[in-house]
């Protein structure tokens, strides 16, 4: 039987850093080519995952579900990332990776990160290169996540879905693959304390675009699956 307890309403960026991880180091750049990538999945090393699971939230049924972390093959590897409408049920106005809800008709994890990143963004199957997955991470909403690692092959015409999906984005994966980005936090809520990472970034302004740089504010989730390919990375 689902909870009816609401979920905490709170703005992340209000919340106070803890630490930040730059004691640790980067991911060396020679292992974030697309070669490199290749063969760490081919034959990965012996590593653990950091975050797997978060305190739940509610006691609804978990569900399956699967994102995509499509790395875009431009001069150097860039992760493509969504911000979500704030119309959705949960995780509103976040910054997520592409993905969903496993559906009965998907094979496997890869087909329903693959199916939701086409759903949302428009990313077509056929510029999408598999490389392999990292273990699931389980959210304090109840969804068992697979991460599913891929290249992308430059060239596409996204199609954001209007009705989930505010804006997509690109971030180098060399920013978030150096723990120097990574902030710590933690907050009491219910009587439990909650802990997770932030991985702020400054978007750049478009060329020939007179605006500010856009902060992206990568967290929780999202952030906490990022840490494990840092994790796997650099093991």
């Amino acid at each position: 039987m689902n909870s009816s307890k609401p979920l905490p309403k709170f703005d992340p960026r209000s919340i106070p850093v803890l630490g930040i991880d730059d004691h640790l180091a980067g991911v060396p750049l020679e292992r974030l080519s697309p070669q490199a990538l290749r063969e760490r999945f081919r034959h990965p090393p012996v590593w653990t995952p950091e975050h797997s699971v978060e305190k739940k939230f509610t006691d609804r049924t978990p569900a399956l579900a699967a994102v995509l972390l499509p790395l875009v093959m431009r001069e150097e590897l860039m992760l493509l990332l969504t911000e979500r409408t704030t119309n959705l049920s949960t995780h509103s106005g976040q910054v997520a990776l592409p993905g969903g809800r496993t559906d009965d008709t998907d094979r496997d994890a890869v087909d329903t990160a693959l199916r939701e990143a086409h759903e949302e963004v428009g990313l077509p199957r056929d510029h999408v290169e598999v490389l392999g997955t990292l273990p699931t991470y389980v959210t304090g909403t109840a969804f068992i996540i697979t991460p599913v690692v891929a290249l992308v092959k430059p060239g596409f015409a996204l199609q954001p879905n209007p009705g989930e999906v505010a804006d997509v984005f690109e971030v180098p994966l060399g920013y978030l693959m150096n723990p120097a980005h990574h902030r710590r936090h933690e907050v009491e809520f219910d009587g439990v304390v909650r802990q997770w990472l932030s991985m702020p970034y400054s978007d750049p302004a478009g060329e020939g675009d007179s605006s500010e740089a856009r902060e992206r504010y990568i967290w929780g989730a999202t952030a906490g699956m990022l840490r494990n390919l840092y994790r796997f990375l650099s093991a």
